[in-house]
């Protein structure tokens, strides 16, 4: 052993030690007692301030060196292994006189210089250890780092007031010149570099194979039999003046169609049916034979594929779909405005409620409607029609037919089906107490079909404002926060729903609310937030603090509006598949202006230019991202999840209102919900955001009841187009259940009550789950309070 090898040197052949091996025989009991410290755990060795005195004077200090050496300081120490070695002994042996002296003194002054190399070999790697850590703590990413103890009520004002407008037009302007590629994967990215740049270090590009119906720029036409005339959908003639190259067309023509229509040729009478709402239909049907006919119809006041539906179960063959001008919220003319529909429903139509990876079976649908369906402009329309419209209030012509005759025409509709590659980015900011809690964050991006620019540079502002806050305090938020940007979204939200197919069980027990960033700048009048009903409170604050805090203007400090109403964008699957919590915000035009709704189902041909001379300093895409951020930040970081389920309760009692319908059991179920509903509130919620009672495994439970409410509102089946989650309604002015009143006027035009029986008893059951699921969540706080009072 090392220590024996020293003592017989000392011991038996003093007189030979000469000054130059001392320093030797230091260095070597120094690194043997280095290891020996690292095995006895000596690492986590604090020292105190008289370590920091120089060696010089560490005699004056020999009661701490000596300390260092006392068996008891490490059970496995140096002393003690070698009284336990079996042949250690001990050999006393007499001397000449003087020579123990001599002895004695060699080894006190062995001792010495042993301690102080042992001190410098010990301080000197200490002081090294803290340096490297201090080195890497600045150079590592959030996630790695140690998370400190920041106010989170000091980052999210911080991150707010971090987000710029000017930042965000420099964004928007360094995405416009991918906005008009046609490449498929160079958006994506450009997103991705985008983000990387702003400091988010944990993004994936996810790639799905999927099926999408593109424009055949030669197929569609409409051509009137009595005058053989050919019209393309956007008014222009088939025929081609000689000066022009033959097949040059304009190349909005191209996309002026209808993704996943059936494709073939029809030629029918052309039956003018407004909007194509049952009202609409009833109208006509005593006088009129729907059969093989082909439909013009208007966009909004219903989702189109219902009306759609609606026009196959009367008998239509074919539907031309056009925007009347008076509805348009736009200010210019939009006569001749390029637009295109897609008919799919959510996802890839080729792995429907399955994700499009490799392996799964794919069914070939190149169609999803039977109907031949095709945009054309409203000039055209209007001579289909022989109309010169009816006026209204602002001297604007509603179309209509004023003409007896009737038209024939032949409609001719192709497509080309094409599996693509579609590509998600997916950013992760993960959390420091809950990470395995998602509030997911959704902008999109696309090619030249869609302008995508505002809501991918409202995203990045917002991550390069937090992770600026986590590189400097170290912060991160309480639940983990995903930063989505969606491909394929114009084609049915194939990005979002094929993403949340492949994460849905881990989604939904995890996802706690889905922030939704579409189209966030339209208008320049109202701030239009979209909000589930348990977020709406929140909503409400946050907005109200907002704009009392940034009020510039009279414009944008009133007309606000804070609803429940089907929206476009990504957030369906998350909203009617996962009952997950939503909210969106986005400036609209003013409400006098904004037509019966849903137009948006419109995809339009933009420019760039347009947003800038829209918002020309950016303060409106400043305040939809201000405003996003506080409600990402405040769902992420509040112990207690902001959700109101009295809220919930109340709006289904403001649902069931005057309604001739509505049953007694209904109505008592939901006056249960209420009641059950203030209970938890009062005696679970409210104590909970206590910090002083606050108990973790409670907040966890209570969180994941307050998470999963809005589940219990998923009926089976809605009609096409409706919203799978009741507590959404079609417009701002409904105040019943959108299923009910859609299935009161079903029976109108089915003439049987069967639809609405059926869809009765879903929403009683709906009220009847969500006042069961909140008296179990009840019974179990109450059942561990009992328990901890009898312990």
């Amino acid at each position: 052993m090392a220590y024996q090898k020293v003592d017989q040197r000392f011991r038996v052949h003093p007189q030979d030690q000469d000054t130059e091996e001392l320093p030797v025989t230091s260095l070597e009991l120094e690194w043997d007692m280095e290891k020996e410290l690292e095995e006895s755990g000596f690492d986590g060795f604090e020292p105190d301030s008289s370590a920091q005195h120089h060696l010089g004077n560490s005699a004056g200090n020999t009661d701490l060196d000596f300390e260092f050496m006392q068996p008891s300081a490490s059970p496995r120490g140096r002393f003690a292994r070698l009284e336990e070695e079996s042949h250690y002994m001990v050999h006393s042996r007499p001397g000449p006189k003087g020579s123990f002296s001599k002895v004695a003194k060699l080894l006190v002054a062995g001792l010495i210089i042993f301690i102080c190399g042992l001190l410098i070999g010990y301080y000197g790697r200490k002081s090294s250890s803290k340096n490297i850590l201090s080195n890497n703590a600045t150079t590592s990413t959030p996630s790695e780092s140690s998370t400190a103890e920041p106010d989170d009520g000091n980052v999210l004002q911080n991150i707010v007031q971090a987000i710029e407008g000017y930042s965000i037009k420099n964004f928007f302007r360094n995405l416009a010149p991918f906005a008009a590629e046609s490449g498929w994967g160079s958006s994506a990215t450009r997103v991705m570099e985008q983000w990387t740049a702003s400091g988010l270090t944990e993004i994936r590009l996810v790639n799905y194979t999927v099926l999408l119906s593109l424009p055949d720029p030669d197929q569609n036409k409409i051509i009137l039999t009595n005058s053989s005339q050919c019209f393309y959908p956007s008014g222009q003639q088939c025929s081609i003046p000689p000066s022009a190259p033959r097949g040059k067309k304009e190349k909005n023509d191209l996309y002026f169609y209808a993704a996943y229509s059936a494709k073939g040729s029809l030629e029918a009478e052309i039956i003018d049916v407004q909007y194509g709402t049952i009202d609409d239909l009833l109208r006509l049907q005593s006088n009129t034979n729907f059969t093989k006919k082909i439909a013009l119809i208007k966009l909004g006041k219903a989702p189109l594929l219902y009306k759609l539906s609606l026009l196959l179960e009367v008998g239509f063959g074919g539907a031309l779909v056009y925007i009347d001008p008076c509805d348009s919220p736009q200010k210019e003319k939009i006569d001749d405005e390029t637009f295109w529909i897609s008919l799919n429903p959510g996802g890839d139509p080729s792995t429907p409620g399955y994700p499009s990876i490799g392996g799964g079976f794919r069914e070939h649908r190149t169609n999803l409607t039977s109907l031949l369906v095709q945009p054309i402009a409203a000039s055209l329309a209007k001579a289909l029609l022989s109309s010169t419209g009816q006026a209204n209030g602002d001297g604007c012509f509603h179309l209509t037919n004023s003409s007896t005759v009737s038209k024939t025409i032949r409609l001719e509709v192709g497509t080309i089906s094409e599996y693509r590659t579609i590509q998600n980015v997916i950013g992760y900011l993960k959390g420091s107490i809950n990470p395995d809690k998602y509030i997911i964050v959704g902008s999109h991006h696309g090619n030249n079909e869609e302008l995508w620019t505002s809501s991918t540079s409202i995203i990045t502002e917002i991550i390069k404002a937090m992770m600026s806050q986590a590189r400097k305090r170290r912060w991160r938020p309480n639940r983990s926060i995903v930063f989505c940007s969606w491909g394929g979204s114009i084609f049915g939200n194939i990005g979002s729903y094929e993403w949340a197919e492949e994460m849905k069980q881990v989604l939904q027990s995890n996802a706690v609310a889905y922030i939704n960033l579409f189209k966030p700048v339209v208008g320049n009048g109202t701030l239009n937030t979209v909000v589930s009903t348990s977020l709406r409170q929140l909503a409400t604050d946050v907005i109200n603090t907002r704009f009392s805090l940034n009020c510039t203007s009279q414009e944008n400090c009133s007309g606000r509006k804070i609803n429940s109403v089907q929206v476009e964008g990504n957030s369906d699957f998350f909203i009617n598949h996962l009952g997950v919590p939503t909210v969106q915000f986005a400036y609209q035009e003013t409400q006098t202006s904004m037509g019966p709704g849903f137009l948006s189902e419109a995809h339009l041909v933009h420019d760039a230019s347009k947003v800038e001379v829209l918002d020309p300093s950016f303060s409106l895409h400043e305040t939809i991202a201000k405003l996003t951020a506080e409600m990402i930040l405040r769902i992420a970081n509040e112990p207690v999840l902001p959700y109101s389920v009295l809220d919930v309760a109340l709006e289904v009692q403001e649902h069931l209102k005057d309604d001739s319908v509505v049953s007694s059991q209904m109505l008592a179920l939901a006056n249960a919900l209420r009641e059950t509903a203030q209970l938890f509130q009062s005696d679970e919620m409210r104590p909970a955001n206590d910090p002083m009672e606050r108990d973790p495994a409670h907040l966890r439970m209570l969180n994941d009841v307050l998470q999963s409410l809005e589940k219990n509102f998923l009926i089976q089946q809605a009609p096409s187009g409706y919203y799978r989650n009741i507590l959404y309604h079609l417009n701002e002015t409904s105040n019943q259940f959108s299923v009910m009143k859609e299935a009161v006027n079903h029976c109108r035009l089915q003439q049987t009550n069967q639809t609405l029986s059926a869809v009765s008893s879903m929403v009683l059951n709906s009220i009847r789950s969500a006042q069961v699921y909140l008296k179990a969540g009840l019974d179990v706080f109450e059942s561990i309070q009992n328990t901890k009072i009898t312990n």
